[in-house]
């Protein structure tokens, strides 16, 4: 079955980096857009980033734009999101998923993703 699996999270201070992995197993992902959403407690999930099935297309949320980078290493069935500049607003579970769409770019709409990770917890301190 599809499994992503979302790593590196951690607790860090304000104007920290910390650096996500999400590796799929079950589906090459090589053709597909990816996301990653977050969701803080009490909120609800929000879109953070995406990338289309190449890399060669990326986009972002307002709060984490300038901050955050999205990229993709398809011999490894992996998608990144460097994190940097982290604040405490940052805090929250961060999901990767994919679009089951070949070819297409990615989405801001969690809605229109097939498949998501458990979750990674990412803190930071002020």
């Amino acid at each position: 079955q599809v499994q992503l699996v979302e790593s590196g999270g951690g607790l860090v201070q304000a104007g920290g980096s910390l650096r996500l992995a999400c590796a799929a197993s079950g589906l090459t992902i090589s053709t597909y857009p990816m996301g990653w959403f977050r969701q803080a407690p009490g909120k609800e999930r929000e879109f953070v980033a995406t990338i289309n099935w190449s890399g060669g297309s990326t986009r972002y949320a307002d709060s984490v734009k300038g901050r955050f980078t999205i990229s993709r290493d398809n011999a490894k069935n992996t998608v990144y999101l460097q994190m940097n500049s982290l604040k405490p607003e940052d805090t929250a579970v961060y999901y990767c998923a994919v679009r089951k769409r070949a070819y297409l770019g990615g989405s801001s709409v969690s809605n229109e993703y097939d498949y998501w990770g458990q979750g990674t917890q990412v803190t930071v301190s002020s």
